[in-house]
């Protein structure tokens, strides 16, 4: 989406992307996004959810999006093929299955022995879709779970075709139902992230596959349906999920104004986004159902992140963060990356 859409050459550096972006105002973050491979890379982010994105709307439908679902699901092969090229270039490599999962930990491991530097190392991701609505039928889907897709979210945000997300209501449906069996039947992960209450149970209800959610907080500290409420968060827990916390700071902290609200005014900064991971590990017990979401590549800059981020590099810092709040270095190891490698390896044994 950002290559495509937003025009963004994420192999440069931040630094260069905003300068190139000076004077532009069609999107609300021009000239302050904080996502570069560049910036990646010095943060130690080796791995990482990819995403595929395209939302259909139907006439009434107020929000952004495209007009057909043949329109959404062609911007999902334009953006599959961005990821193809990037390959190409020896920027990124795929994951999807445990042997290539494997492959990279290896590999990252005999870097780490060596002492050598991951600078020119290509950024391994998992293919993922957030909302369905591109899937035009149950052989699409398939045809996407050969193209390596390997976890799916049925709704972004209002109504869709496979389930309601954030600020709708109401269950999943047949053609949610259908869905659900589809990746069931292809191991495919169901991520709950934008899923509205109603659409959260039933899916619940209806999948016995794999479960995380890729990057979401707690409404216990953030009151809106974004957010997962406690009783959410323990059957997540008592499913195997893992719950990567999001930056994106109106869910970091409450009372925030989409385009009013500013992180001077709230103080937002990386400390909030520890405050949720650790409502996550109380609720648990333990340190391992907790991991980095980001969401920093989701359509906001610094207008919208903690204070103390300039670019995803900062990271970095979290560990020495949960490690003042008592985390010892193995919960910070699985908070940071393990928990969600641990839990593929599980899922693709």
């Amino acid at each position: 989406m950002n290559a495509l859409e937003w025009n963004r050459d994420l192999t440069r550096p931040v630094r260069e992307i905003r300068e190139r972006e000076c004077g532009l105002t069609d999107k609300k973050d021009r000239g302050k996004g904080t996502v570069s491979f560049p910036e990646m890379r010095r943060g130690g982010i080796g791995i990482c959810v990819a995403t595929q994105i395209a939302r259909y709307v139907k006439r009434k439908n107020p929000l952004p999006g495209w007009h057909s679902p043949q329109q959404a699901w062609a911007q999902t092969q334009g953006q599959l093929a961005w990821y193809r090229a990037m390959e190409e270039a020896g920027q990124m490599r795929q994951i999807r299955d445990a042997a290539s999962l494997r492959e990279f930990e290896v590999q990252i491991s005999k870097l780490k022995v060596a002492d050598a530097g991951t600078e020119n190392e290509p950024i391994a991701y998992i293919l993922s879709l957030e909302g369905a609505d591109s899937i035009l039928t149950m052989r699409h889907l398939e045809r996407s779970y050969e193209q390596g897709l390997r976890a799916v979210g049925p709704a972004h945000y209002g109504p869709g075709t496979y389930a309601q997300g954030t600020d709708a209501t109401g269950g999943i449906g047949a053609p949610g139902r259908e869905l659900l069996r589809e990746m069931e039947r292809l191991n495919i992960i169901l991520d709950v992230t934008h899923l509205c209450d109603d659409s959260f149970w039933e899916a619940l209800d209806h999948f016995d596959g794999p479960i995380w959610a890729s990057h979401s907080n707690c409404r216990a500290l953030t009151p809106h349906n974004r957010q997962f409420t406690d009783e959410q968060i323990k059957v997540l827990i008592e499913r195997g999920a893992i719950i990567g916390g999001a930056l994106d700071a109106w869910m970091m902290v409450p009372n925030w104004i989409k385009g009013k609200t500013t992180p001077e005014e709230t103080g937002v900064k990386l400390e909030k986004l520890v405050d949720h991971i650790d409502h996550v590990c109380q609720i648990a017990g333990n340190a391992k159902h907790s991991g980095i979401g980001s969401d920093l590549d989701g359509a906001f800059g610094r207008e919208q992140s903690p204070l103390d981020l300039e670019t995803i590099a900062d990271l970095s810092r979290l560990p020495e963060m949960l490690a003042a709040r008592g985390y010892k270095p193995a919960d910070i190891d699985a908070i940071m990356s393990g928990n969600f490698i641990g839990f593929l390896e599980k899922v693709w044994r």
